[in-house]
C-alpha cells in the first residue's frame, strides 16, 4: 500500500494561498527550495486538483529554460517533468508533461492509487487534499510554516467529521523562520 503526504507552504495562520491566490509570502529559501525539489525527486506519484496543476504546468515544464534560471530550478524542473502525475478535473479536456487526467469520482480513484503497491504518493491543491482528508486517505501532513499571517484565503486545513489524531514525526527549522513539522496520521 502506498503511503499519501499532503505537503504544501502554509502562513501561521493556516492557509496555503491568500486571498486572490496570492502566494507572495511563500517565496522558499534556496534551502527550502532544495528540501521541496528533493521531495519532487523521491515522489512516486503526484496528485493535483485543477487550480494547482495549471500553476505549475504553467511554469515548470519550461522553467529549466528561463534566462538565469538557477541550477536548483533546473534540477527542479526535470524532476517535475519526470514525476508521473494525475490530474483531478472535470472542467479542462487534457494534460500533458507524464500526467493523466482523471474526470470522475477523486476519492475513489485515489483510494485505489493508495491500495496499489509502488512509492510514495504526494497530493497537492487545497480542494482535492480536502476531499482526501475527509475520505481518511492522508498518512502524513508536512506543514512549512511561515511567520506571517495572511488573513483569509485557501485554508490547509478543511472542515472534518472525526478528529484525526497525529503524531509529530520530524521539525526542522530553515531560514527567515519557517518551520517544517511533519505529522503521521495514527490509525
Amino acid at each position: 500500500m502506498r503511503k499519501l503526504t499532503f505537503a504544501m507552504n502554509v502562513s501561521l495562520d493556516g492557509y496555503t494561498a491568500a486571498p486572490g491566490d496570492d502566494l507572495g509570502w511563500s517565496v522558499p529559501s534556496d534551502e527550502l527550495f532544495q528540501w521541496w525539489s528533493d521531495r519532487v525527486g523521491a515522489t512516486d506519484l503526484a496528485l493535483y486538483g485543477r487550480r494547482l496543476w495549471e500553476g505549475m504546468s504553467s511554469h515548470w515544464p519550461t522553467a529549466d529554460q528561463q534566462p538565469g534560471a538557477t541550477p536548483a530550478q533546473i534540477e527542479y524542473a526535470h524532476r517535475w517533468r519526470d514525476m508521473p502525475k494525475v490530474v483531478f478535473s472535470s472542467t479542462i479536456s487534457t494534460v500533458d508533461w507524464n500526467a493523466r487526467l482523471v474526470a470522475t469520482d477523486a476519492v475513489a480513484e485515489i483510494a485505489r492509487l493508495k491500495a496499489e503497491d509502488g512509492g510514495p504518493m504526494d497530493i497537492g491543491g487545497a480542494t482535492l487534499a480536502a476531499a482526501a482528508m475527509r475520505a481518511g486517505l492522508i498518512d502524513e501532513y508536512v506543514l512549512v510554516t511561515a511567520p506571517v499571517l495572511v488573513g483569509g484565503g485557501t485554508p490547509f486545513f478543511t472542515a472534518l467529521d472525526n478528529w484525526v489524531n497525529l503524531k509529530l514525526v520530524e521539525t526542522r527549522t530553515f531560514p527567515e523562520g519557517l518551520l517544517l513539522t511533519r505529522y503521521e496520521t495514527k490509525r
